[in-house]
């Protein structure tokens, strides 16, 4: 069989035969998945929350869905330009010695935000770098968000945004040991099926 002639059945069949050679390189490649896991293990993963509350009721007594929409549209907007605002990301810079290319280029993530609450995740090596990062971002955005409501600053004076978890922050591996045996299985599976095609020479 040459690398691009389609497998006949004569391979296929040589392919099964040889399933205690591949399923041992599935079985060697999650191994070298979870040593890989070990020995360079993922970024962790911190979330704070923040409960954003719009009061449509008080904003629109008159309760219109169109005026529910465009509102709810309108200031969630605001809110995610707050979030990743210069001002919120110069200060996380200083704080954690870490580029504002940095923190928006994946190191923190916005959970879809919607009224209800706000997901804030920074991702780390440290795991208390990435806990403290996830929660100075929310408090950060609470600061900001009701120092522009209090001063009438483009927001909607009925917005209430407050901290709802900042300490004792859940954090875990940004990627499941699970994802590392699964890639690994699979990569050497893959290899080991090719060698049996292209190595293996039938009698």
């Amino acid at each position: 069989m040459s690398l691009f002639s389609p497998p006949s059945l004569d391979d296929l069949t040589r392919l099964l035969k040889a399933w205690k050679f591949w399923t041992l390189g599935a079985i060697l490649g999650a191994a070298i998945g979870a040593a890989v896991y070990f020995v360079a293990p993922p970024p962790y993963q911190a979330r704070a929350t923040v409960v954003v509350d719009f009061n449509l009721e008080e904003a629109f007594p008159q309760d219109t869905d169109r005026q529910y929409f465009y509102y709810l549209e309108r200031e969630t907007r605001k809110l995610e330009e707050i979030a990743w605002s210069d001002d919120v990301m110069n200060q996380l810079s200083s704080e954690f010695g870490i580029s504002v290319e940095e923190l928006r280029g994946g190191k923190l993530e916005l959970g879809q935000p919607a009224e209800g609450g706000w997901h804030f995740y920074a991702s780390d090596r440290d795991v208390r770098t990435a806990v403290q990062l996830a929660s100075t971002w929310a408090r950060l955005f609470t600061d900001e968000v009701n120092t522009k409501v209090t001063n009438s600053d483009g927001l909607n004076p009925f917005i209430r945004v407050e901290m709802a978890q900042a300490e004792n922050l859940p954090s875990e591996p940004s990627q499941p040991i699970s994802a590392y045996l699964l890639a690994g299985a699979v990569g050497l599976l893959a290899v080991s099926a090719m060698a049996i095609l292209l190595i293996s020479k039938p009698k």
